[in-house]
């Protein structure tokens, strides 16, 4: 097996690790250098630098300073790469470290980053998941086990200067629509918590003014939340700089599709193995303009589900037009009522849904004027029987388990 290209070291923070950064700028120096052709792992921090910890108290959730995230191992330079060329990245393996077999979701408060339910679950809360090989339980959500199926949340390559300048642009335009909106509309650079690797000094300072925020996913791949880019998947990504400079965090150990509740994955450290190559001139050669992906050949097991269906029409009843967006909300909401009638409460059963492997999908986009979204759950990971009979449910989760809360400070 490969060695460690790049390590971490759990009991220091990563402002401390001059291999790791939590912003996309051009200048931000590589930390190692590899072939086409090569393989290496690199070490990771849970996305919040090691913010969250394993207790029944959500305080941490609610205090978690956003501004610091993600914290990315890199840029590995790809000898070799330059712009335009598309760099091929194979996801050898990904694993837990053996000193943190746990993981965490949350919902963040509305106030401090909110989350797609966030008028439904305004305080912050959290769920603790023990890692047991290849499964996971928690002692929040009772009932319920499964397998996991790891993937990095967030891996991409380092954004030209005008590629930087287009992001910075766009966004802030949008940030200007509604400027004082609760949650924000964009996170725009901030350069106090901003940790650029190995760059210092002034011209650390001036690019860390500018530097890109990592929480949206953009045309360099970034943070997409892909479930499915597990062992064996191949991932394509665009080159923009000399280099390609490739950073890799926020690994998963499950997570369902849509990464419902922000926090919304079971957030974890661990290691990743990859093997990289390049395809020159593969961005004209392809029309590539995002990344592009073959999926993993492995998925955790399930064959029966049950589907929620969601349409676009709001909490409100106020009709929207093929609002996809606005349907899969209504699809989350619908499993949420269902599963609260066998004893779940609302945050459980919303954690479970970023948790475990559902599945999303739009499954019509032309009926006007109600778009279709699906939620596709599981049912093989509950203990209990899920689905309806005419006895109606009972209520399987007794006693007075819940997801730690806590709300905001006065």
């Amino acid at each position: 097996m490969a060695k460690s290209l790049l390590s971490i070291d759990l009991d220091r923070s990563p402002y401390e690790n001059e291999n790791v950064h939590n912003r996309w700028h051009p200048d931000i120096p590589m930390a190692a250098t590899v072939k086409p052709g090569d393989d290496f792992i690199l070490e990771c921090y849970d996305w919040t630098g090691g913010q969250i910890g394993n207790n029944d108290s959500a305080e941490d959730v609610r205090d978690v300073d956003l501004t610091q995230v993600h914290f990315l191992t890199g840029p590995v330079e790809i000898e070799g790469a330059e712009p335009g060329d598309l760099l091929m990245v194979d996801i050898l393996d990904i694993g837990t470290f053996e000193q943190m077999q746990w993981g965490f979701n949350g919902f963040f408060s509305r106030t401090n980053g909110g989350g797609f339910l966030t008028e439904h679950f305004p305080d912050a809360q959290k769920s603790i998941w023990d890692f047991k090989g290849m499964f996971t339980s928690s002692r929040h959500i009772p009932g319920v086990s499964f397998a996991g199926l790891i993937h990095p949340g967030l891996i991409g390559t380092l954004p030209s200067k005008e590629l930087l300048d287009e992001w910075n642009r766009r966004e802030l335009e949008l940030y200007k629509t509604d400027p004082d909106r609760v949650p924000t509309l964009v996170n725009l650079p901030y350069a106090d918590t901003a940790h650029m690797g190995r760059l210092k000094g002034s011209e650390r300072d001036q690019a860390a003014a500018e530097a890109a925020r990592t929480v949206p996913p953009r045309e360099h791949g970034g943070n997409c939340d892909i479930k499915d880019l597990s062992r064996g998947s191949k991932v394509y990504f665009p080159v923009y700089v000399k280099g390609a400079g490739l950073s890799v965090g926020d690994l998963h150990f499950s997570q369902g599709d849509g990464e419902i509740t922000f926090c919304g994955a079971i957030e974890m450290a661990g290691w990743i193995h990859l093997r990289v190559d390049l395809i020159k001139g593969g961005m004209e050669k392809y029309g590539i303009k995002n990344p592009i992906f073959r999926p993993s050949p492995l998925a955790p097991r399930y064959d029966n589900y049950l589907i929620f269906e969601g349409i676009s029409v709001d909490e409100q009843g106020e009709q929207h037009f093929l609002d996809v967006h606005i349907a899969y909300r209504q699809a989350v909401l619908n499993a949420i009522e269902y599963l609260t009638k066998f004893g779940y409460s609302g945050a459980q059963a919303y954690s479970l849904l970023g948790c475990a492997p559902v599945q999303g999908h739009i499954s019509g986009v032309v009926d006007v004027p109600n778009a279709c979204a699906t939620l596709w759950l599981p049912t093989d990971i509950f203990d209990f029987d899920l689905l309806p009979n005419t006895d109606g449910p009972e209520k399987f989760i007794k006693g007075d388990v819940d997801l730690p809360i806590a709300p905001d400070k006065e």
